[in-house]
């Protein structure tokens, strides 16, 4: 599968093989199922990002993006003001690389904006399935 071929959207089962992580189809499950949304794939024609993605909308607002990778994928969650003040108070219990990241993304415009790469389904894991109930309950 080329995840840069705009011709041909992928399923999401084709980017499950892709990525070859069971977890990153239980992300995707446990989005759907929790906050009753649909994972709908998008091509981004982002030079940084270019290729297939799928994005997780609640109420108009997008919980997280998830950009698949060979072996891994990267989830974009962004912390906006709405969000800010329980992320922070959240962090010193957080996975240390997930206070790092926090802290050496720049905030643009009241937002920053965390990519965050996963391999594992460990406590990075955890904590990012916290911060997306964070943002979801924002989206109310």
């Amino acid at each position: 599968m080329d995840i840069q071929d705009k011709t041909c959207c992928p399923t999401q089962e084709d980017l499950e093989d892709y990525v070859k992580r069971p977890f990153f189809g239980q992300l995707c499950t446990t989005l759907k199922e929790t906050y009753r949304c649909t994972g709908k794939a998008e091509y981004s024609c982002c030079s940084m990002e270019r290729g297939w993605n799928l994005s997780f909308r609640k109420s108009g607002k997008t919980l997280c993006r998830i950009y698949p990778r060979e072996g891994w994928f990267t989830v974009l969650l962004v912390v906006g003001q709405k969000e800010k003040e329980r992320v922070e108070a959240l962090l010193p219990q957080c996975a240390p690389e997930l206070g790092e990241l926090y802290r050496q993304t720049r905030e643009w415009n009241g937002q920053r904006w965390l990519m965050i790469d996963l391999e594992d389904q460990d406590r990075l894991y955890k904590d990012l399935l916290t911060l997306i109930r964070i943002r979801a309950g924002a989206a109310k």
